[in-house]
């Protein structure tokens, strides 16, 4: 559907003389504060996420006691 352009081997070769040399500023280090705010972050999500599965494991358990037979008291008299 598109049609792709042939480039010429030498514009390729030559690319790499054209590179700046410009360094990038460096990264702001984040603040006590920052990290402090990130990391009670990450504890409330695993904190809610543990429990969720504390409370959802009761929901999730498959009792297996035997089920009882309804009988009425009148014909266990007999």
């Amino acid at each position: 559907m598109f049609r792709r352009e042939a480039v010429p081997f030498s514009f390729v070769a030559e690319a790499d003389a054209f590179r700046s040399n410009v360094t990038p500023p460096p990264r702001e280090r984040p603040t006590r504060s920052e990290l402090l705010g990130r990391a009670m972050i990450g504890l409330t999500i695993v904190g809610g996420l543990v429990g969720s599965l504390l409370l959802g494991m009761p929901a999730l358990e498959s009792d297996q006691a035997p089920t009882h037979s309804q009988k009425s008291e009148a014909s266990e008299g007999r």
